[in-house]
């Protein structure tokens, strides 16, 4: 038996595979914070475009050498106040005491709320990619001599390292920290139990008449 289309009819099987291209929703529109995700991407994009395409606009190093830095700096003020506060929940900052010394100070979300898993798994991605392209481009600018542009990609990798470091204890705080209050609340949960056992024993007069004289 044959099957006939209509002329400017699409066949079933290739309207159904139509609709399920449709349906396959973007990571910007499966993201909890969409704007926080895309200035995530946008600020590295630019810079790295700056950095490789630059030399097509301008011959002048030290307008894209402040452009390229200033760039690396929002980006890395934003990724650390803005984008993993929202992404991830997590938050970061080193701050100087009286004495010189620094102290990391973490903030992080509560247990009880969750994250998207979009949203943090395209964070994480994006946090240790970013490192690892400028180291690639340190060492492609060391062996090419170009020493002048090897000054902009120490600073964005200082920066993307310094965030990606951040990140790290953060989150490790964060899980030991969730562990911690795992275990105290199971410890307060059988020792809850042991006292209303006990307390139901002493009510019946169990325990009571176990210690009487009769």
């Amino acid at each position: 038996m044959s099957y006939q289309t209509a002329p400017g009819a699409m066949p079933p099987q290739s309207v159904g595979a139509a609709e399920g291209q449709e349906q396959q929703p973007n990571m910007f529109q499966v993201s909890s914070h969409p704007i926080a995700l895309l200035f995530l991407i946008l600020f590295k994009s630019i810079a790295l475009g700056l950095y490789l395409l630059g030399n097509f606009f301008t011959n002048n190093f030290i307008l894209l050498f402040v452009l390229c830095v200033l760039i690396l700096a929002v980006d890395f003020w934003t990724v650390k106040n803005i984008s993993g506060r929202l992404l991830v929940g997590l938050r970061w900052w080193n701050e100087v005491r009286e004495d010189g010394t620094n102290e990391w100070i973490f903030e992080s979300r509560d247990a009880s709320v969750p994250v998207n898993a979009s949203d943090s798994r395209i964070f994480w991605i994006v946090l240790y990619a970013t490192p690892a392209i400028w180291s690639l481009l340190a060492i492609v600018a060391f062996f090419s001599l170009r020493f002048q542009w090897l000054l902009i990609v120490i600073v964005a990798v200082i920066l993307a390292a310094a965030n990606l470091i951040g990140y790290q204890r953060c989150d490790k705080d964060q899980k030991q920290r969730w562990s911690q209050i795992s275990s105290e609340g199971s410890g307060s949960l059988v020792s809850g139990m042991m006292s209303g056992l006990m307390s139901s024993a002493f009510t019946s007069g169990a325990v009571g008449r176990f210690f009487s004289r009769g």
